[in-house]
């Protein structure tokens, strides 16, 4: 078979088309694998215990408590209770 100028154009051509396919198909493969963001949780509340000071915070005593650290330089602080889980039957 003989190669002529227009074999040689026509297979560097049926290459170029070749490999841009590839590349297109090796784009949309590694897009499929991304994941989507996960959804963000809104923010909570503030706690109305944080920040306060001891004689306030064990003034609410039904919503806060006072913590004194045991050991270090931790210093006091004031928190809000723990809620209680309902107990199922």
């Amino acid at each position: 078979m003989e190669t002529t100028a227009v074999h040689k154009t026509l297979v560097k051509s049926l290459g170029i088309s070749v490999a841009t396919v590839a590349l297109a198909l090796m784009a949309y493969g590694a897009s499929a694998q991304e994941k989507a963001a996960p959804a963000k949780k809104p923010a909570a509340a503030a706690s109305a215990c944080k920040g306060l000071e001891e004689t306030a915070c064990t003034g609410k005593s039904e919503e806060c408590q006072w913590i004194a650290p045991k050991k270090g330089k931790q210093k006091a602080y004031c928190r809000s209770k723990p809620k209680t889980a309902k107990k199922s039957k």
